[in-house]
């Protein structure tokens, strides 16, 4: 074996040996999927804001963390950096720590292949995601950030399976994330009591133009077939 493939052997190793032998880990790990299970915008805030002057930190790690472990909802912790730090602060938060977690998907995929991708995320995620980019070509990751229904984190591990640099998937992730980065984080800070409500009818929105999405492809799937 190569000296770069017994290297990457032993990082895998190595991540999985503290996961599953270092009780302290394991138990962190559970406890904050618990939290984005819940979906509640005051949770994910009381948890970031447990932790004092390291909140931000917590906040940044938790982006990162969301992004690897996909799909987790991500605009739960944009909408708690909002209330917590202000919108303003709390975009450029939410903006670089998911951009921070879009390279590391990028890298993993890239890196380690598809195999690899396919267990943090689905073989049927990522086949819907391949189809996306022969459809767009280059322009598929700009495209992809600015549909709210399409998931960040799989398009990321997506595009690391390409031919695309990383400078590309950079810049386009960038530009392509900053709109709703701004609008969620504007929104988080201005609700409050009805911050909970709000997210409901995003994931309700979200799930039906997903449902939509889904429901075009396979009519449109099946009329070639037809032809």
């Amino acid at each position: 074996m190569k000296k770069s493939t017994w290297t990457k052997l032993i990082i895998v190793l190595l991540l999985a040996g503290i996961y599953l032998f270092v009780p302290q880990v394991n138990l962190v790990v559970k406890e904050v999927v618990g939290l984005f299970g819940k979906g509640d915008v005051e949770v994910i805030k009381d948890y970031i804001l447990s932790f004092g002057i390291w909140a931000p930190i917590i906040s940044f790690l938790l982006m990162i963390f969301q992004s690897v472990a996909a799909p987790l909802p991500a605009f739960l912790i944009t909408f708690a950096n909002a209330g917590l730090f202000g919108w303003v602060k709390g975009a450029i938060l939410s903006w670089s720590s998911a951009m921070a977690g879009a390279v590391l998907c990028f890298y993993i995929s890239k890196t380690y292949g598809r195999t690899t991708a396919e267990k943090l995320t689905s073989k049927f995620a990522l086949r819907e995601i391949d189809s996306f980019f022969d459809k767009y070509g280059r322009n598929a990751v700009l495209i992809a950030r600015l549909l709210p229904f399409i998931s960040f984190d799989i398009v990321s591990y997506g595009a690391g399976l390409t031919s695309m640099s990383l400078w590309s998937f950079f810049w386009a992730t960038g530009l392509g994330q900053l709109p709703a980065t701004i609008i969620y984080s504007y929104a988080g800070e201005k609700l409050t009591g009805g911050a909970k409500t709000f997210v409901t009818g995003l994931l309700i929105l979200f799930g039906v133009s997903a449902f939509a999405f889904l429901l075009k492809k396979l009519w449109n799937e099946k009329n070639k077939e037809k032809l």
